[in-house]
């Protein structure tokens, strides 16, 4: 990602439609060629100008141009255009299912470390971020991928929030994007209650905003907010943030979320992870991250620079991202994580591994 207060990246022509028409200033855009180049010319003026931006009144109309060019009404009216954008899309970012003998070809010979976001990967996206429980199915093939592969859920949710919600011990936890890991040691903590309790304060006002406390962060979440309320729910989540220099923000899917200014986040989990593993510095491991938030390409972005392991988007609909494939919702990702379990029982001959003493053993391993 990038070291900005503000965090706003977006895929293509309907993102940069929505920067383009708050902006006239803005470079005009050919209409000749925009799908094909969705990804070119329309995006750099898009990441040149944001780029530019503060903590002001243009960047809290930035975050909210982009939820609104984002939802689901506003991306109908471009449908024609959207179809073109997806097509290019797929076409780079293909989907995990359909290049599933590609991944498991990949990972011959090496041990897959799977690292699972949660909300909109492993249970919907819902209006209620209390309500976002996954099902027992996904639940169960959860379970079945972490007897073969040691799996870790990282959620910008505390620690215990997604605990409750997964509700399997041989997990890793790493909440609160990573600040907050269950495993063999723990890493930098930052809490905030006095900011949790200002932004409630500051926004109860709003209807329908929900802040969330995840413990070393605080999301303030726009899922059932009015679009017209947005931009004034933008300024008073700026208006606390602005009174603590060691806090950013950053945007989600409807969310804006507070964090530490500290460099942590879902890549240096992923690292943290894999170093406590013992997988650091190993060659023999494949590691797997599957997630559908601008939190993740964090992550994406670690497996990309080291040349090792393999991303996986969850989006319905084109983003940029730094991950190689794509899966649309979380039953395609039960899916995937089904037929990666299937497949490794055929090659151990239906003999799961097993977690003793912080290391993963498997059928022909042995425990030191």
């Amino acid at each position: 990602m990038t070291n900005q207060n503000v965090i706003v990246q977006e895929m293509g022509m309907v993102v940069a439609a929505a920067v383009a028409n708050s902006y006239p200033c803005l470079p005009p855009r050919s209409c000749c060629g925009a799908a094909a180049h969705a990804g070119g010319s329309a995006m750099s003026i898009k990441k040149s100008f944001l780029s530019s931006l503060e903590l002001s009144g243009a960047r809290v109309n930035a975050w909210v141009e982009s939820m609104k060019a984002s939802s689901p009404t506003h991306a109908k009216a471009l449908a024609s255009s959207i179809d073109d954008v997806n097509t290019v899309w797929m076409r780079k970012h293909p989907s995990a299912l359909s290049k599933f003998e590609q991944i498991v070809s990949a990972s011959k010979g090496k041990q897959i470390v799977m690292f699972l976001d949660y909300d909109g990967t492993l249970s919907p996206i819902v209006d209620d971020p209390d309500s976002a429980f996954m099902s027992e199915s996904m639940r169960a093939a959860v379970r079945d991928a972490a007897s073969y592969f040691p799996t870790a859920i990282v959620s910008g949710r505390c620690r215990d929030k997604v605990y409750d919600f997964v509700k399997l011990t041989e997990l890793y936890y790493a909440g609160s994007h990573g600040m907050d890991i269950r495993g063999p040691a723990k890493a930098p903590k930052y809490k905030k209650s006095k900011v949790f309790k200002r932004l409630v304060e500051t926004t109860k006002s709003t209807p329908g905003a929900k802040v969330e406390n995840n413990k070393f962060c605080a999301s303030v979440h726009f899922r059932c907010v009015d679009e017209k309320y947005w931009s004034d729910l933008a300024d008073k989540v700026k208006s606390v943030i602005k009174e603590y220099p060691m806090l950013r923000i950053t945007q989600g899917r409807k969310v804006l979320e507070i964090r530490p200014t500290i460099k942590w986040d879902k890549g240096k989990a992923l690292e943290f992870l894999l170093e406590s593993l013992g997988f650091a510095d190993r060659r023999d491991v494949l590691p797997v991250y599957i997630g559908d938030d601008r939190t993740d390409e964090d992550a994406f972005k670690v497996l990309r620079d080291r040349g090792q392991g393999i991303g996986i988007l969850v989006s319905k609909h084109p983003k940029e991202t730094k991950a190689a494939y794509s899966l649309k919702e979380p039953t395609e990702v039960m899916d995937f994580l089904t037929r990666l379990v299937d497949w490794k029982r055929l090659t151990l001959n239906d003999e799961p591994c097993v977690y003793k003493d912080k290391i993963w053993v498997g059928p022909t391993s042995t425990v030191r």
